[in-house]
């Protein structure tokens, strides 16, 4: 495959939600961006969309790292590790441990994998300007009932991303982290609730405007888009209705 010849990106977990906005937004800013996720018909059909190129990872697999590594090639500008995800909402004592595993590997394991198999492509992007971006989550910042898995999961990205930033501090890469709140995608809630639409439904009950994938993607591209001395080390992002995780405007239920 011949390398692009124009800034590269790679997006994780870019098959929906944040990520697929996210790879747009980047392609709208002119980067060849590197759509990789485990859903082959979906990566496919965004990287034909944008102009990109589709790979099918899992970043749960090294071997698939091992692979999306060796398609990036040699030069990366920026890293997105986007994949993630939540599943299940039980108090911890009443979990499923395995479900708790899943979400540590790909929310920590996953990122972990991607970040080291693509760094030596990040530290040969020009003029020293590479950039992780790593998706958090306001979870990743507070406890919640319900959330012990997840949250945890999410305060490992969190501070991964804030050790890495320790250990790379005299290298030519940036590392970021964008935390959102309340987003509202086609999948996330579904997902969690084991296709439950009337639990997901309930996540943005009266909620005028949660937000949505394109206003963190929006944010993503401005981060990763600053000039090379600028670091964003964390981004909070939520809609104007949530002022924390517990107080959250739900007036227009009904309207």
């Amino acid at each position: 495959m011949t390398a692009p010849t124009s800034r590269t990106a790679v997006v994780t977990g870019a098959s929906s939600g944040i990520g697929a906005a996210t790879a747009r937004a980047l392609a709208a800013e002119g980067f060849h961006v590197f759509c990789a996720a485990r859903r082959t018909d979906r990566v496919a059909a965004l990287a034909a969309e944008i102009g990109g190129t589709a790979v099918t990872c899992d970043v749960t697999d090294a071997a698939s790292v091992a692979a999306l590594a060796e398609t990036v090639g040699p030069r990366l500008d920026v890293l997105v590790n986007n994949a993630g995800g939540a599943f299940g909402a039980e108090p911890v004592v009443e979990s499923d441990v395995e479900e708790w595993r899943r979400m540590y590997d790909v929310n920590v394991i996953g990122l972990v994998q991607v970040t080291r198999a693509l760094l030596p492509a990040l530290l040969a992007a020009e003029d020293g300007a590479g950039i992780i971006c790593n998706v958090g989550s306001t979870a990743g910042r507070i406890a919640y009932e319900g959330g012990g898995g997840y949250t945890a999961a999410k305060h490992g990205t969190q501070v991964v991303t804030e050790t890495l930033r320790l250990e790379l501090f005299d290298q030519p890469v940036r590392v970021t982290e964008i935390a959102p709140g309340m987003v509202r995608t086609d999948e996330f809630a579904m997902v969690r609730f084991d296709g439950d639409a009337e639990r997901a439904a309930a996540v943005y009950a009266g909620v005028a405007e949660p937000l949505v994938a394109e206003d963190v993607a929006d944010a993503i591209t401005w981060m990763v888009t600053r000039p090379r001395h600028v670091n964003i080390d964390e981004l909070v992002i939520r809609p104007r209705a949530q002022a924390s995780q517990f107080k959250v405007d739900r007036s227009s239920a009904g309207d």
